[in-house]
Parts: structure tokens; C-alpha cells; sequence
């Protein structure tokens, strides 16, 4: 059922036509921001992977992937929910050095995705990856990197109000940001959801990057569910913005430091998926055959969203919805792609 919510009061800023000449300009700008903030080059990407490889991220672990059988190999592939995993894998096939990476527009089906006010079952997001040593894996090391991504974030949104004006009617993107983990999070709202304690701490401090995403908490449950298998739980979090239009905390990027293979090793244990260890992306990583890296998604509809001040996601990306999300929007006067 259908969860969204229209704002009272609420009408798209732009035009439809300008709403598609704004979203040219946000891609366009922000992916060669983020390329000459963190040295990246652009790669292709699959869009399904096989089953058998291990290489799909497996989100939360419950999600179920779009699966078919490939009639000349004999083989299932799915498509991808991410590209989390064979992002590192490829890091080393291309032979890329330390401090240089790579990113992919990446185009993702989540069939089991609940549809509300952001969330489809189309993802695209700017999927990225860069080699790190070891000794950059600190947490030092990860707010330095937090800190470019908001920087290119606060300078596209600058752009984007110098083309179209009447954007200034909201607040401009807090470049500042207020880091806190998760635990810190519970022991400060501890009556709080999780996703409440969220959107507490970024309506009062605008930007936000909420660390140490995955383990359990004191309370015996973890903030949010993690893959075992990419973020390191101790090195990881996500950028959180708070959005005006819908008055409430939005995420734009997972990222993390990726496991070692002594984390990789703990968190399957942790996660009870101790099988996943003879798949061959896992093996190779626990044999010390894959790189150091630190790697993300920036979503693509999601910055879209809030750089433009827009209610529900179907404004800026063309994906399926149910009858009554297209009633209700249609009602409130959105225009849905």
C-alpha cells in the first residue's frame, strides 16, 4: 500500500520542462564535482550479475533480486541492487592505484522496495570507489572524505540556484557538518525510533553524517540493517540532509571504509553468514587478494529531490507506482515522470 504523503500547500518549484533541464544540470555538475573531489574516473558497470558469483549486494538480506536464467550459459543472474561488491573487484581488474577510484552510473531494480515518498523500486545512483592503504583506514580518514562529498553537493546546489532563481525560496544546503554515531544517537533519544532519533538530530543541525551503521546497539538492535560483506560496521555511515519540503531527515549516500579481512571475517560470524565465505568475491577478499578501499552511492533522484525542494521521487525519475500514489499526487497537483 502505497505510503506517501504530499505536504499541504505544496507545488513543484519548476516547470515540468525546466524540472527536465534541472536534472541534466545536477547530474552533469555534481558527478564531475565528486570525480575531481575524490580523483575518480568513470568505468561501465553491469547491470545484472551472476547469481553464483556473490558479487550483489545483498542489502538488509531479505530483499529479493530480479533473477533469470541466461539460455546460453545455463546460468542465473541477477540484477544488481548495487554495486557495493564488484565495485572493488573491478578496482583491481582495471589496475588502478592507491588514491585513485572509480565510479559508475548505476541503473538498479529493488522489486521489494515499499513505495512512499522516497523510495521506487528504480534506483540510479553515482556508485563509487576508491584504493586506499591501510593505514587510511581511520575514521579520520572517512570525515575527510564526508567532507568533499558535502562540498560538491553545496557546490552544485549553488550552481543550480544561479540557472533557476526561484529555488532560493529554500534554505541553501549546510555545508557544516555534525558528526555522531549510533550509539551516541540511542543514549541521547533513547524513547526515540531510529528513524525518529534521525530526524531529531538533523532538523537541529542540517547536516549530518551518522557513523557506525550495522552492529547492535546497547539496546540489542542496530540502528539499521548492513551487508555483512562491504562496510566495515566500525567505518561506515550515511550523509544525511534535512529536507524542508517533507521536514524530515534524507539520506543521500551510504558510504564506508570497506572490510579487511579480519572484519569481513567478524561481521559474517556476527551476521551468521559464514557460508558466504567460500563465494569467490569473499574468498579472494579473505586471502588479502583484493584492495583497500573506501566506496559509496550517491543517489541520483534522491540529490535531484533536494536540491529542487521536491515532495516525492516520481518528479524527478520515471519508475512504476500504484494507483493511489498516482491518485494522490495527481490530486495534489505533481506531475509524476
Amino acid at each position: 500500500m502505497s505510503q506517501v504523503k504530499i505536504p499541504e500547500g505544496y507545488r513543484p518549484v519548476l516547470s515540468l520542462y525546466d524540472t527536465q533541464k534541472a536534472i541534466g544540470l545536477v547530474k552533469r555538475l555534481f558527478e564531475d564535482m565528486l570525480c575531481g573531489a575524490l580523483n575518480l574516473r568513470r568505468v561501465s558497470s553491469p547491470l545484472f550479475v551472476e547469481t553464483a558469483s556473490g558479487l550483489n549486494d545483498d542489502l538488509s538480506g531479505v530483499e529479493r533480486p530480479v533473477r533469470f536464467e541466461i539460455r546460453d550459459t545455463g546460468t542465473n543472474a541477477d540484477v544488481v541492487h548495487s554495486l557495493a561488491k564488484w565495485k572493488r573487484l573491478a578496482l583491481k581488474e582495471y589496475g588502478f592505484s592507491i588514491d585513485t577510484g572509480l565510479y559508475a552510473d548505476m541503473n538498479a531494480i529493488r522489486r521489494d522496495e515499499e513505495l512512499d515518498n522516497l523510495h521506487s523500486i528504480y534506483v540510479d545512483q553515482w556508485d563509487w570507489e576508491k584504493i586506499i592503504q591501510k593505514e587510511d583506514r581511520t575514521e579520520a580518514y572517512l570525515k575527510n572524505v564526508v567532507e568533499k562529498i558535502v562540498g560538491a553537493i553545496c557546490e552544485t546546489d549553488q550552481t543550480l540556484r544561479i540557472m533557476f532563481p526561484q529555488l532560493n525560496i529554500r534554505p541553501a544546503i549546510t555545508r557544516e557538518v555534525t558528526y555522531i554515531t549510533t550509539q551516541e544517537l540511542e543514549d541521547r533519544y533513547p524513547d526515540l525510533s531510529a528513524k525518529e532519533r534521525e530526524n531529531a538530530i538533523v532538523k537541529e543541525h542540517k547536516t549530518v553524517f551518522l557513523m557506525k551503521i550495522g552492529g547492535a546497539l546497547k539496546s540489542g538492535k542496530p540502528h539499521d540493517s548492513r551487508a555483512p560483506d562491504y562496510d566495515d560496521w566500525d567505518l561506515n555511515g550515511d550523509i544525511l540532509f534535512w529536507n524542508e519540503t517533507l521536514q524530515q531527515a534524507f539520506e543521500i549516500s551510504s558510504m564506508g571504509i570497506r572490510v579487511s579481512p579480519e572484519s569481513l571475517q567478524k561481521q559474517l560470524k556476527m551476521a551468521g553468514c559464514e557460508d558466504r565465505s567460500s563465494l569467490p568475491f569473499h574468498s579472494a577478499l579473505l586471502k588479502g587478494e583484493l584492495p583497500y578501499t573506501i566506496g559509496g552511492g550517491v543517489g541520483q533522484s534522491r540529490l535531484c529531490m533536494l536540491l529542487m525542494g521536491s515532495a516525492h521521487i516520481g518528479e524527478v525519475q520515471a519508475s512504476i507506482w500504484d494507483e493511489q500514489t498516482k491518485r494522490i499526487c495527481k490530486e495534489a497537483g505533481i506531475p509524476i515522470l
